[in-house]
């Protein structure tokens, strides 16, 4: 099994957006992450889930 982590500055160039924004999104649950000592990772899995719940918004 092979997970990917990011960092937040990653996952903000990934989807276009500042990183105040990717900050955000964490503090309000939208994007899930995990910590590593004092790090903040992203995992492809959150960032899968988190785009498909935006997908699953724009259907309804």
């Amino acid at each position: 099994m092979h997970i990917q982590a990011y960092t937040v500055e990653q996952v903000a160039e990934m989807l276009s957006v500042g990183r105040d924004k990717v900050y955000s999104l964490l503090r309000t649950g939208q994007l899930k992450s995990i910590k590593i000592g004092k790090l903040r990772r992203i995992t492809d899995r959150h960032l899968a889930d988190f785009v498909s719940s935006l997908e699953s918004l724009d259907e309804a």
